[in-house]
């Protein structure tokens, strides 16, 4: 009997869910269909479904204000469609699998149970913007799909194979313990996926590949991977630290804050009984960034503008960008198979790219200009020059499959 799972991802402002058949082990699941809810946090609310040739584009919805709101109307949208005959009822879904971004010390997927969950929530401080709205959907799945079991995979978990030297700050030790104050790593799912097709692309086993990965999107990073395995990440105990994003900041001087603002420790206006936001976070995760600069989050305008500004956040972002990459290149001794770029940003912005790989010439990167501006369709796609010393590639990366491959791994240890 085929099994149906639904992948679930929450954002900050929509919900994401995408609908899997499981049929066999051994055999990969297949999807039958896709739907979203965004828009919660900026009205109208609107859902776009795909199911086959059946498609539902940013049709405006009324009455839905929050993540639970978004994830019922989803399922009933789900089981109401005649033509989605594999999900007719609410029973008819085994598993539910989430998306969560901070998962503290887990190396690998967990199955939610009571000790699971909680862990997790206690983990919410560290990841308020992030783990309350995933806490919310599973609470959600475990009233609306009693008989589904919930599986969560985590951003933070391909980050576990960092060193010790890596991952631990400087301060009180015995405070850093007791308060779990250690560089976690994020983009966790996207970096698996990257490693795993780069090694296809590359033929060459996985834990003999090392990359310099750039997961660039409204919310960036950088990676290094050594035998296959993350050695270091740029984000940090959460996922402001290191490049700057659509909204984030960054890393920046810790002190700066409390220059900008009085009020940086008191909890913002924001703050709910379950997201405990101090101004501080709400000032460098969704005030600041491009969108600071520019008064916009669409990088790709900000690339084809001549205004100075626009300029300004490209030129800032290009720099961090490539003080990674320097940085990387010296932690891997040179040993590179390829710079990957990936994420929206890293998949659509030739001119971003150029610019990186323009500067990293010294350390043997050089780019195919026609490659660049027209590349390949395809999971991985080098566009490097020929005779340069180390390949640059493109990864259409897939967070899904990624994770799904984790979660069908748990799957067959129930």
């Amino acid at each position: 009997m085929a099994k149906i799972i639904l992948s679930i991802n929450a954002g900050s402002s929509s919900v994401k869910v995408s609908v899997y058949k499981a049929v066999g082990e051994g055999r990969p699941p297949t999807q039958l269909a896709e739907v979203q809810v965004a828009g919660l946090t900026a009205p109208p609310v609107k859902l776009t479904y795909e199911r086959g040739s059946e498609k539902i584009k940013d049709k405006e919805l009324d009455g839905i204000t929050s993540q639970d709101d978004a994830f019922k109307y989803i399922l009933d949208h789900l089981t109401q469609d005649k033509g989605l005959a594999d999900l007719q009822n609410r029973n008819d879904i085994a598993f539910t699998c989430h998306r969560v971004v901070h998962g503290g010390s887990y190396p690998t997927a967990q199955v939610i149970n009571h000790d699971t969950y909680h862990y997790l929530e206690d983990l919410s401080d560290l990841a308020p913007l992030h783990n309350v709205r995933a806490l919310a959907i599973i609470r959600a799945c475990v009233k609306e799909l009693p008989g589904s079991k919930n599986i969560a995979y985590f951003d933070s978990s391909f980050h576990n194979t960092m060193p010790e030297c890596v991952r631990t700050y400087p301060i009180d030790q015995e405070i850093a313990k007791r308060n779990q104050l250690r560089k976690y790593g994020f983009h966790g799912i996207s970096y698996a996926f990257i490693t795993r097709a780069v090694a296809e692309f590359l033929k060459k086993p996985q834990d003999n590949v090392n990359i310099i990965a750039l997961h660039l999107g409204s919310g960036a990073s950088a990676c290094a991977v050594l035998k296959g395995k993350s050695v270091d990440n740029t984000m940090g105990l959460t996922p402001l630290a290191g490049l700057p994003g659509a909204t984030r900041s960054g890393s920046i001087d810790p002190s700066l804050v409390f220059h900008y603002t009085s009020d940086a420790g008191k909890l913002s206006q924001s703050s709910t009984k379950e997201m405990h936001l101090s101004t501080a976070e709400e000032i460098l995760n969704l005030k600041s960034g491009w969108k600071a600069l520019t008064g916009t989050t669409d990088f790709g305008k900000i690339s084809a503008s001549d205004d100075p500004q626009c300029q300004l956040a490209f030129d800032i972002l290009v720099d961090r960008i490539v003080g990674f990459v320097g940085s990387y290149y010296v932690k891997l001794e040179g040993k590179v198979d390829a710079l990957v770029f990936a994420g929206g940003i890293g998949e659509k912005g030739d001119k971003l790219r150029a610019k990186v790989v323009e500067k990293c010439q010294c350390l043997g990167f050089k780019l195919d200009e026609q490659k660049n501006s027209k590349p390949e369709d395809a999971v991985v796609a080098s566009i490097g020059a020929k005779g340069s010393k180390h390949d640059t590639l493109i990864c259409h990366t897939d967070e899904q499959v990624s994770f799904l491959r984790s979660v069908l791994a748990v799957r067959t240890r129930l």
